[in-house]
């Protein structure tokens, strides 16, 4: 039986990780379907202390792993099929085999929130993608008109990422200004090959019968007009959702989905504990998932403590 079952190795997990193994408690962190989550996407990290020259999310991401693995954390790769919180110890079962501990701290993450439309399930990974950092550079993609569907700091990064290779990037939002932050906005909206286009939606992505992406049908919410723009193309980049499903009817999670804490990183189940995104609708941010990673870890060490 482990002692501490971490689930999730993005910045929150590892730093459990960290924190968890250097009081030696051993933790076990399982990958789930993205090692090193969503921050291994992102090409420049620039907000993270200590990198004054900004890293590489990967880069980041195994920097975290090997510390972990340094002080004795055992990363394993697996997908959670289902959990059991309902009795002591927990039953977490990973791949389709069990695997029991007295402590775990969720740190699922989140995933990509999509458009919500059947043509784009049809022609993702036909052109529809949701990371400009993983499928950008694709030859399919080189040299021509690309579109980002967004308005925050993501949509502005795949934006300027994918100008390295588009021969335009149109920026697609809702509103009549960007969300993304001040310095982020100005720096993408004074790109020459970026052409924003406000007040618009994408109602539908051509052409599934085409087998590929060859536009989107945009309308304007305020005329109600509705136009087609040509691209090659798509980068939805609108947000995410947590990845809770799992925990579903174990856990008391919020209205969107969010895992509900009860005082620092506890969960509505003694003994379970979260970090990072999957709990955090309001910061996402690199660093404040590590943070509750570091809190969650030092939670759980005080619990096991307690019982012994």
């Amino acid at each position: 039986m482990e002692q501490v079952l971490i689930i999730g190795t993005g910045c929150a997990g590892l730093t459990a990780a960290i924190y968890s193994a250097r009081a030696n408690l051993k933790p076990i962190v399982l990958t789930g379907t993205m090692p090193g989550g969503l921050l291994t996407t992102t090409s420049v990290v620039e907000n993270f202390p200590g990198f004054p020259e900004g890293i590489d999310g990967y880069e980041l991401m195994m920097k975290l792993q090997k510390q972990a693995e340094k002080f004795g954390a055992q990363v394993k790769f697996g997908n959670v099929d289902s959990v059991d919180f309902s009795k002591r110890p927990f039953t977490v079962v990973v791949d389709g085999d069990p695997v029991e501990a007295r402590t775990v701290i969720v740190a699922t993450g989140s995933g990509h929130r999509h458009l919500g439309l059947k043509s784009e399930d049809l022609l993702e990974k036909k052109g529809v993608t949701y990371c400009a950092t993983c499928d950008g550079a694709l030859p399919m993609f080189r040299n021509q008109p690309l579109v980002v569907v967004g308005g925050g700091d993501s949509a502005c990064e795949e934006a300027m990422y994918l100008t390295r290779f588009a021969s335009t990037v149109y920026l697609i939002h809702r509103r009549d200004q960007l969300r993304a932050s001040k310095i982020m906005a100005e720096r993408t909206l004074a790109h020459e090959k970026i052409k924003p286009v406000w007040d618009s939606v994408v109602e539908d992505v051509l052409d599934p019968a085409q087998n590929k992406v060859t536009g989107v049908k945009v309308k304007n919410l305020k005329t109600g007009e509705s136009h087609v723009i040509d691209c090659a193309g798509v980068f939805v980049a609108i947000g995410h959702l947590p990845n809770t499903q799992v925990f579903n009817g174990q856990l008391a999670l919020d209205e969107a989905g969010y895992i509900k804490t009860f005082g620092g990183t506890r969960t509505s189940v003694e003994g379970v504990y979260v970090a990072g995104d999957v709990a955090d609708s309001v910061y996402r941010q690199a660093i404040t998932a590590a943070g509750t990673g570091c809190a969650a870890a030092i939670e759980a060490e005080r619990y096991l403590a307690a019982q012994e």
